[in-house]
Formats: structure tokens, sequence, C-alpha cells
């Protein structure tokens, strides 16, 4: 299972050394069971990666869409490479929503990031509007097909569904909802892309997942992990790594 920590733009230098300290003092699963990748703003990469436990990984919540250049504020795919940041999140709901970051935007960021070596976690994801309109699968399947149209390898990617209700509101995907839309995920990656890649890419769920609920949704066939926001602010990310036992004993 992969757990992913998404602090978005949140933490103080001492707050986010609070953080790691009960990381590295957390007591979870193996690798074999869970691997734990933790994104946070640029202004920490640094900090973090050297004080983090080994097993567990860094990511970064962004990547510029081509190489380095006259793109004020903006970080490259190369500079990420160069601090040793193995993981990007790209496409997620709030910059695609704030930045109207569009599909094909996404998708040309996700090649170009692999194409550096990176890792990436490639977020999809309806709105509620969407959700009630009867087209969650249209909108998803569209924003994957955008990456699909622009990558061959698959080996690093993680796809991270993250219903846009759900994100930061306290409402979560029940878990049939959330396995539905997983599994449907498999089957367009099946029928588009390969066997293989259906099988072998991980999907994610994000959506205010936390202690309480993070069990059943794991338990879900399709459910490989979490992308978790909010929850991984607080002590109660240690029991969302730790429910990564319930697929290895399912």
């Amino acid at each position: 299972m992969k757990i992913k920590y998404h602090w978005k733009c949140n933490g103080t230098g001492e707050e986010v050394k609070k953080i790691v300290n009960t990381l590295n003092e957390a007591q979870v699963p193996s690798q074999d069971v869970v691997e734990v990748v933790v994104s946070l703003p640029y202004v920490f990469l640094p900090l973090v990666k050297s004080t983090l436990r080994s097993d567990f990984h860094v990511a970064a919540q962004n990547c510029w869409v081509k190489k380095g250049g006259a793109f004020t504020g903006e970080v490259s795919a190369e500079m990420l490479v160069n601090l040793d940041i193995p993981w990007v999140i790209l496409g997620h709901s709030e910059r695609r929503a704030l930045l109207n970051e569009s599909n094909e935007f996404v998708g040309d960021k996700v090649a170009y990031a692999l194409a550096q070596g990176l890792k990436v976690i490639a977020c999809v994801g309806e709105t509620l509007e969407q959700r009630e309109a009867g087209s969650t699968m249209d909108v998803v399947a569209a924003q994957t097909k955008a990456i699909a149209d622009r990558v061959s390898n698959w080996s690093n990617v993680v796809i991270a569904y993250e219903p846009v209700w759900a994100i930061g509101t306290g409402k979560v995907a029940s878990p049939a909802q959330a396995q539905e839309v997983h599994d449907e995920l498999r089957k367009w990656l099946e029928k588009n892309v390969s066997d293989d890649v259906a099988a072998t890419t991980r999907i994610i769920y994000g959506g205010s997942v936390n202690g309480g609920n993070c069990k059943e949704l794991g338990g879900q066939a399709d459910v490989d992990g979490f992308l978790v926001g909010g929850a991984s602010l607080k002590p109660e990310f240690i029991d969302i790594i730790k429910a990564a036992e319930v697929k290895k004993s399912a």
C-alpha cells in the first residue's frame, strides 16, 4: 500500500521539525507492506530530506511543465532531481481549479517530469456538480487520457483519485463509491493502455481520509493507498500508515 502525506501550503520550520520527529519515532509496518511519501512546500524540502527517516520518501507538490528558464516563481523538474527529490504531485485539483491547469497541461507536466527521472503522483477527480450530473467517469477518464496520450511507461506513475467535493470538507466518498471509481479507472487502463498497466498501476484515494475511516477505505479491492491532506498534520497520520496492515492481512 502507498500512503502519501500532502501538507499543502502549511507549516513553519519548527512545526515541520516536530512532524518529522513524530514520523521518525513512529512504529509502522515495513517497507514491503507500506510505502510512505511526505509531500511538502518547496522551502522545506531540503530540511525534511536531510532529517526524515530513510525508509520514508519526500515529494514536491508541483513542478514546471518544461525545462527551467524565464518562468519566475516556478520550480523545474531538473531542480527537484538535483535536490534528490524522487516524487512529485501533479494535477492536484486545487491547481486545476485555482490556477486553471487543463488536462492537457497536466499531461504535459507528467510526461516531462517522468522524462527527467521523477516519479509522479497524478491526481484526477470530479467536482460535486459533475458527480451529481452523473459524469464522474467521463471526467476522470478524460483526465487520465490526457496522461495516457503522453506517457508510454507507467512504472513510475501512481494515480490519485480525489473527488473534489471530499477534499478538506469532511465529506468522504463511501468505501463503495471509492471502490467503484477505482475499479472503473482500472478497467479504463486495461482497455486503453494495457492489461499489465491496469494490474500494476497503484490507484490511491484522497479526500478527507482520517484515522477513523482509513481501514474500511483501505480494505477495498482497488484502493491501493491514500493521498492524505489535513490529517497528515495531525498525530492520527500514524494510524493511517498502520492501516496498510489491512491489505497485508486481506
